[in-house]
């Protein structure tokens, strides 16, 4: 399989975020994704602006706390994104972190009710991206009138990938792996797991993506990534969540990728 190279950015305002999508394109990398907080700057607003500035390079979240968020509404923006940028959106999506960072809003903290909401709201948001009008689960119920707009907002992309967290290898969530399209591995996995995660989806009839992400310096960085990719990752997330200024997020981000 080959690597593919994303960059995650880490921070800034609207705009210089939009810059460093712009520079991450004209750099060679493959992808561009952006966190999305509680507060802060809008994720699919940026996107939405990146899609416009970009041609090439997939964009999407890394990532978004579906059980706080409303599905329906997740998969509208998703859509959305996918149209203005001509089929280049991935959502990325898990529980959502319960830390001292996580606003007080009332949201659910139970991992087990979290769960639960992630796997329906999966199945909300691929059944209205089908053009489904109707849902009711445990959860969520979805149904609307005569003014349907599922074609007007009917995804580019024939399936939107969803890449989801995943810790290998508890049995729950290699299960959910298989109803989406990438796993984004929980609790610090190493080479040598995720070659046997590759192992257990091939034996499933899947050829989901893997992320693997880390830090790389702006030249020398292939051999970093090479047991990754050796392990069967296809895509290598590039991160700077320590603090660093702006300038040295561009610089890195315009050095471009760690290829070979």
């Amino acid at each position: 399989m080959t690597l593919k190279f994303g960059v995650i950015l880490p921070a800034g305002s609207a705009r210089e975020q939009l810059e460093q999508a712009v520079l991450a394109e004209q750099s060679g990398w493959d992808g561009v994704f952006v966190w999305e907080a509680a507060y802060g700057v809008d994720a699919w607003s940026l996107l939405a602006a990146m899609a416009a500035r970009t041609s090439r390079v997939r964009l999407g979240t890394m990532l978004t706390p579906l059980p706080w968020r409303r599905p329906w509404k997740v998969a509208s923006q998703v859509a959305t994104l996918d149209q203005l940028s001509g089929g280049r959106a991935i959502l990325g999506i898990g529980v959502g972190a319960v830390d001292a960072g996580l606003p007080a809003t009332g949201e659910p903290t139970d991992l087990r009710e979290r769960a639960a909401m992630m796997d329906e709201g999966i199945d909300l948001i691929r059944a209205l991206w089908s053009g489904a009008r109707t849902f009711s689960g445990s959860h969520y119920t979805y149904a609307v009138g005569s003014d349907d707009l599922s074609e007007a907002v009917r995804p580019v992309q024939e399936r939107i990938p969803i890449w989801v967290v995943a810790v290998w290898p508890r049995l729950k969530s290699m299960r959910r792996v298989l109803r989406c399209d990438g796993v984004i591995p929980g609790h610090s996995p190493s080479p040598e797991t995720t070659r046997e995660l590759r192992a257990w989806l091939t034996e499933q009839g899947s050829t989901a993506d893997i992320l693997a992400e880390g830090e790389t310096p702006a030249a020398g960085g292939a051999a970093l990534v090479e047991p990754w990719a050796e392990a069967g990752c296809t895509w290598w997330m590039e991160t700077r969540w320590q603090s660093e200024t702006k300038h040295e997020i561009r610089d890195r981000i315009a050095a471009g990728p760690p290829r070979s």
